[in-house]
């Protein structure tokens, strides 16, 4: 019998001894078991790095596509998308609000219906609906059509960020984790270079066909989405019990690996409305939704109104139109590299809230540039702390919340509210930018939510679950499996007093 995590040294470690009476149970046979423990090492190397090409590169294509389509709206509206179908700013305003009301509505069931449905068809389906969303926004006249256009694209696109996250936490352990979130969520981070190349691209074909620049933006990008949605019913996998681009070896071999990181992701779990009011009564929940909306709301303020930003900068004007979409590229560049280097860093440390403690204060110094200063070359630079501080924070924040969860629907019903809430939290981003040239108010509630929401939300579950770790590893809460059947104290979590949360 190995030593129990409370044994096995800081608080905070990612990785569980690898035998435990009490959690690990029905163990798929070894397929190594007659090799060294170099040749196992090696092999799970190769494994990993097979899942990572498989499984990730594609995830990443479909929340680029996501998120571009999502705030492609910002690089429409500074191709005079407000000239042509008559609206106000606080109706323009209203059109990005509506988004985020029916997207967070549907993203908490969206987990649940993924884990019931499948992914291979799930995420397809609910991406080619999206597409469509787009596509035709491209048709519309009046502000009532955008209206429903961008309430349809909230609730069909409502099901992959969330999903996908989750999905990931499924398949690997919890020290590999956020690497993985962070290269898929720089997609957003991508997007944001990529749309404004891609929209520069597309307004040069203002006025073919008899439309404008802006309604080639919705246009294309709705096409190249179906396409891609099609493509991904034979490129999206299911979850590692039933995956068919598995063989049998190398199956037990990602089961085994995840029930040796004492992770139910490794079981067949049947719904039960149980899992549901267990994520509702959850403390960590509510924690992780403050900490996630600190920096949600920022994310999707920048996205939406850098252009508009930038084209307010004393070095340049709104008449130029693809100088502007290609002055917020670079920003976004930057942040791509730092997403991924922190969640990198993030699972070598085997630490999480502390970078978010890290990168807080960074966002804030970008927008505290973009308010003290008139400067342009001080606000641009300010813009690329402030995308940086916030991008990379949120993969962080998801790996740590996904670390510390345990049960399959659990899981993924608390990733789901707590991504829900931070996305709601987008309609106080749409309606806080109506102080041009300089959006004082905009930049400083995008402080106070950094400062509050991440920063202090951060600092507070860091202190919370050190408490909790503390009492298990002085045997507080060895009562909970007292007088238990092996049954029942498997299906405790993270609740069991063995497990240890990460920090």
């Amino acid at each position: 019998m190995h030593a129990s995590p409370r044994d096995a040294g800081d608080s905070g470690e990612l990785t569980p001894p690898l035998k435990d009476e009490f959690r690990i149970t029905n163990l798929p046979i070894d397929p190594d078991a007659n090799l060294s423990d170099a040749e196992k090492a090696e092999i799970d190397r190769k494994l990993v790095r097979r899942l990572d090409i498989i499984l990730i590169p594609w995830l990443c294509l479909l929340y680029l596509m996501a998120f571009l389509d999502r705030t492609n709206i910002g690089n429409a509206k500074i191709a005079h998308l407000m000239d042509d179908v008559p609206m106000s700013t606080s109706q323009y305003n209203l059109t990005l609000t509506i988004f985020f009301i029916s997207y967070s509505a549907f993203e908490a069931i969206a987990n649940v219906l993924m884990k019931r449905f499948r992914p291979s068809v799930f995420l397809p389906i609910t991406m080619i609906l999206w597409g469509f969303c787009m596509f035709g926004m491209g048709f519309v006249n009046n502000w009532s059509g955008l209206m429903a256009a961008r309430f349809f694209l909230g609730v069909t696109e409502a099901g992959l960020f969330p999903g996908v996250n989750y999905y990931i936490s499924c398949w690997y352990r919890r020290d590999e984790v956020a690497i993985r979130a962070a290269i898929f969520f720089s997609a957003a981070a991508l997007s944001g270079s990529f749309g404004g190349l891609l929209a520069a691209a597309i307004q040069t074909m203002d006025g073919k066909g008899g439309y404008a620049g802006w309604r080639w933006i919705f246009i294309i990008e709705g096409i190249m989405t179906i396409v891609i949605a099609i493509a991904s019913f034979w490129m999206v996998h299911d979850f590692p019990d039933e995956a068919r681009f598995l063989k049998e070896d190398d199956r037990n071999r990602v089961l085994r690996r995840l029930k040796l990181d004492k992770q139910s992701s490794a079981e067949h779990e049947d719904f039960k409305m149980a899992y549901v009011y267990e994520a509702f009564k959850d403390w960590k929940t509510y924690v992780s939704m403050i900490i996630y909306m600190g920096p949600l709301m920022p994310l999707y303020s920048i996205s939406l109104f850098l252009p508009t930003i930038i084209s307010n900068l004393s070095f340049t004007d709104k008449t130029q139109i693809i100088r502007n979409q290609l002055l917020s590229v670079p920003p976004y560049a930057a942040a791509t590299i730092v997403t991924v280097a922190v969640g990198f860093i993030s699972d070598r440390h085997k630490q999480r809230g502390i970078y978010n403690m890290i990168l807080a204060p960074i966002g804030i110094a970008g927008f505290i540039m973009l308010i003290a200063s008139t400067n342009p070359v001080v606000q641009y630079a300010g813009t690329f702390l402030g995308v940086i501080g916030i991008y990379a924070s949120i993969p962080v924040t998801i790996a740590w919340i996904a670390n510390n969860i345990e049960g399959v629907y659990k899981r993924g019903m608390v990733i789901g509210l707590m991504i829900g809430w931070g996305n709601l939290n987008g309609i106080v981003s749409s309606n806080m930018w109506s102080d041009a040239p300089r959006f004082i108010s905009g930049h400083a509630t995008i402080i106070a939510y950094l400062g509050v929401c991440l920063f202090g939300g951060s600092l507070l579950f860091h202190i919370l679950l050190s408490r909790e770790n503390a009492a298990r590893k002085a045997g507080k809460r060895d009562h909970l499996i007292e007088g238990k059947s092996t049954s029942e104290i498997h299906i405790l979590g993270d609740k069991h007093p063995d497990f240890l949360y990460t920090l």
